[in-house]
């Protein structure tokens, strides 16, 4: 809550009737402040608002002067005090984040006028001072839930690779069996086709689909086509940017996909930017819509040192290598865009056509492909264009039904899904479910729990076998915070190893024969 003293359950109607209308005029106050409204806007705003919270008037209270950077706890109140209204059902978190986003909606500046200042601050001051602008903008309203990804838990795994980050994801709220009920009555909507898609701007939502009021996108152009930049609402790191395609269609992987890359990079060089690959299990969670992904952050893989040199004389400006890295990749470092976009598309093209059988590599099964790339490029000013390429493939077998480049069924209890551009990048996503377990299984390392990981029914269940190698190397008599940290770091060793599953090269000597041999056929020499 805004005040920690503030119970609105012992509120009278009346009473609560009053902190509603006071609490209008302190967002209010909040939104001028931000400049997200104007003198003449406030009066609108301020209707609008009276309508949501069917309030017959305004508040007449002196309004108190505060200091917040975002409306999060504000809006929090709001909304219990809405629901103790029964203008929500506030049992259900759907709810109750649709009508926090519906109430920041009402101070919202209209999509063409975000489109306009962005344009201006552009064109005026450059393309960070445009994106700071507009990253700003989407925390202020607190589309940017800054808040609850606060709550993620988060730390760094040594590993032969160098840290590798992890993440335990607590932004998103885990579904209670009411809200399932709730989802399984909601009526089939093909609109919008996708969380992505530009209609998305002003949406209402619904039990399973966010309300996006507070949404906004700006148009910019890639290689000729049409793409809007958003920042992702549960950002996994900083300035966590979308550029869709203003069309739903599915994701490519092509000379055009590239050229798309590298012109976003060009024009905003304090961005990364990457594409999840094209093909199930080794792309992303949304296949159907054309997007990048990237964000002003130094991700984990940019740090990787070249375990290999290689060298194409047809191209002198650009400079490559293997990369130490656990998912297989090769790295691309050079000042003419063009001369990199014909390099990265030679290794592409022939990627997908590549078979080596010696290490497990099949290009297709019959006329379905498996070889693909996931991309990443960033901009030095000492270097000039960065590119890293992440060979993948999507092939199944009956020992491996998942993947057989996908995290192997005993790391399951630790990561089962899809490894794609943000873990490649060698950020780990992980599931809630690991808060309580990683502390449970750090009581045991220490003494302080019996391990019951395989009596019938346990929540540990998962990890029994994990269990037991991390008793067999730490004992039972840890230090509590010590064995906190052993949890941590064995988790993100279970990180490494799942990326060296996604990776098609083994980091063995035949997996590095091969991966060279690879290089070889595109053209490359070692150095």
């Amino acid at each position: 809550m805004a005040n920690n003293e503030f119970d609105c359950t012992v509120l009278t109607p009346e009473q609560r009737d009053a902190r509603l209308a006071l609490d209008v005029e302190r967002l209010l106050r909040f939104g001028r402040k931000h400049k997200l409204i104007k003198d003449l806007d406030v009066i609108v705003a301020r209707n609008t608002l009276l309508d949501l919270l069917a309030l017959a008037a305004p508040s007449e209270e002196k309004v108190p002067k505060e200091d917040f950077d975002t409306p999060a706890a504000l809006l929090d109140e709001m909304v219990e005090l809405a629901a103790q209204k029964d203008l929500l059902d506030g049992a259900v978190p759907q709810f109750r984040i649709n009508f926090e986003t519906r109430l920041m909606g009402a101070l919202m500046p209209r999509e063409s006028e975000v489109c306009k200042k962005f344009k201006k601050l552009y064109e005026k001051k450059g393309a960070q001072a445009a994106t700071d602008w507009f990253y700003d903008l989407c925390v202020v309203t607190n589309y940017i839930r800054t808040a609850q990804i606060a709550k993620n838990i988060q730390w760094n795994s040594a590993t032969p690779y160098g840290d590798l980050e992890i993440t335990i994801n607590l932004t998103k709220p885990e579904k209670d069996p009411k809200t399932i009920a709730l989802e399984r009555l909601q009526p089939k909507s093909g609109y919008p086709a996708c969380m992505l898609c530009k209609e998305n701007i002003g949406y209402a939502g619904r039990i399973n689909f966010p309300a996006r009021q507070t949404h906004r996108i700006v148009p910019i152009t890639l290689a000729g086509q049409q793409f809007y930049l958003q920042y992702s609402p549960y950002a996994y790191f900083h300035e966590h940017c979308i550029m869709l395609h203003e069309t739903h269609k599915p994701m490519e992987m092509d000379r055009q996909t590239l050229a798309e890359i590298f012109d976003f990079v060009a024009q905003f060089p304090h961005y990364t930017c990457g594409s999840n690959a094209d093909l199930p299990i080794v792309g992303g969670s949304i296949l159907s819509h054309s997007h990048f992904q990237g964000g002003r952050y130094v991700f984990p893989m940019q740090k990787a040192g070249i375990a290999t040199p290689l060298t194409d004389i047809r191209y002198p400006g650009v400079k490559a290598g293997i990369l130490n890295w656990p998912v297989s990749a090769v790295r691309l470092v050079g000042r003419s865009s063009q001369q990199m976009q014909i390099v990265a598309n030679n290794i592409l093209t022939a990627w997908r056509d590549y078979t080596d059988e010696s290490v497990g590599i099949l290009s297709h099964t019959g006329d379905t492909p498996h070889n693909t790339v996931t991309p990443i490029l960033h901009y030095d000013e000492k270097d000039g264009y960065i590119l890293d390429l992440a060979l993948r493939n999507n092939r199944t077998s009956e020992e491996y039904p998942d993947g057989i480049f996908h995290p192997h069924k005993e790391y399951h209890n630790i990561k089962k899904e899809n490894i794609g551009l943000i873990e490649v990048m060698g950020l780990a996503i992980l599931p809630a479910r690991l808060k309580e377990q990683g502390a449970q299984i750090a009581e045991i390392l220490a003494g302080q729990l019996p391990n019951t990981s395989r009596t019938e029914g346990s929540p540990l269940a998962v990890h029994a076998d994990w269990i037991d190698e991390l008793i067999a190397k730490y004992g039972t008599s840890m230090k509590p915070e010590d064995a906190n940290n052993a949890v941590k770091q064995e988790i993100g060793v279970v990180f490494s190893h799942v990326l060296e599953n996604a990776g098609v090269f083994k980091q063995d000597a035949a997996g590095q024969a091969a991966f060279l041999r690879f290089m070889q056929s595109v053209g490359f020499q070692a150095i």
